[in-house]
């Protein structure tokens, strides 16, 4: 290999790398915690190994976890009635596909005890959509969480 087809086959692979780590921050700006739709709890998104899954760690009303957590009462499987909401995984099976949007995931909602399909759109770094149906994404509904300043 000549040297001029060594430095361009360098570079090409020092952009290659480059893209890939910007792809890859692009995949982790949505980790932080969330307000939910309804604005009573808080969820943390975090990515592990390339899912993106969240859990609930709190409340508004209740800031620093002091009350005790509710259960998840709603859960069709009576076994898992006396397990508490928070610390729950409540999203799952997330995959990245492109620009902000997460797809192929599920999305479990304690206050009726369904599980959804489920897609995520990061609107802006402080705003996501969040979308679950049944069979297809028209027959379902989307709510807006917002992220948690650091304020708080």
């Amino acid at each position: 290999m000549s040297p001029v087809v060594a430095r361009r086959f360098m570079l090409c692979f020092a952009i290659g790398l480059l893209a890939e780590g910007l792809l890859a921050q692009d995949e982790l700006v949505i980790q932080g915690t969330w307000l939910n739709g309804d604005h009573t709890g808080w969820i943390e998104l975090i990515v592990v190994d390339s899912e993106l899954r969240g859990h609930i760690v709190g409340s508004p009303d209740d800031p620093q976890n002091k009350k005790p957590s509710r259960l998840d009462i709603e859960n069709p499987n009576e076994e898992l009635r006396s397990r508490e909401l928070r610390g729950l995984t409540i999203l799952s099976g997330f995959q990245y596909a492109s620009d902000g949007r997460w797809a192929d995931g599920r999305v479990y909602d304690p206050n009726s005890g369904n599980t959804y399909k489920g897609t995520i759109t990061l609107v802006d770094n402080d705003t996501l959509k969040l979308r679950g149906f049944i069979g297809i994404s028209l027959f379902g509904r989307t709510e807006t969480w917002t992220r948690r300043s650091k304020k708080m």
